[in-house]
């Protein structure tokens, strides 16, 4: 009976080690999937926030893409893209300032100041460049680097 008693605890207590061992080999299982996954999910939010920048600004460009209607001025102490929509005295500068991508929309001689514009995104720096027709864009943020090249299809080069 003696022997029969030690062997049903010998069994109970082997079946509960396995089970021990099973379950740390599965916590240990979702916790390296769970690192994974946020490496992952931080890597795609860094990737949409370069994109989503790079994206904004064609967009405004290509808005604003007739004869004259793209600059590149500077605006504070930066660059600023300079987008006209039109004849009016009105215009649109899309700049960085403050580890923020801005845009201000005011009349040209309005006098206003960077920190004045509207927060869109964050971004340490824009830097632009105008070429034969082909606007270079460069976002520099805690993302990373993105350049956009758009190509203006106004007919004619536009000022800059």
């Amino acid at each position: 009976m003696r022997r029969t008693s030690l062997r049903h605890h010998t069994d109970g207590l082997v079946g509960l080690l396995l089970f021990g061992v099973f379950a740390v080999c599965v916590l240990s299982v979702l916790l390296t999937g769970a690192k994974a996954y946020r490496r992952l999910t931080e890597r795609d939010q860094a990737a949409y926030n370069r994109r989503t920048a790079a994206q904004y600004i064609a967009t405004r460009v290509r808005q604003s893409d007739t004869l004259g209607g793209i600059g590149l001025t500077a605006f504070g102490d930066a660059d600023a893209l300079l987008l006209r929509e039109g004849e009016g005295p009105f215009v649109t500068y899309v700049y960085c300032h403050d580890g923020y991508l801005m845009e201000l929309y005011c009349a040209e001689d309005a006098g206003l100041e960077p920190q004045d514009g509207e927060k869109v995104l964050k971004a340490d720096s824009l830097t632009a460049a105008m070429e034969d027709g082909l606007l270079t864009a460069t976002i520099y943020g805690a993302d990373g680097i993105d350049t956009v090249r758009v190509s203006l299809r106004s007919g004619e080069e536009a000022a800059s």
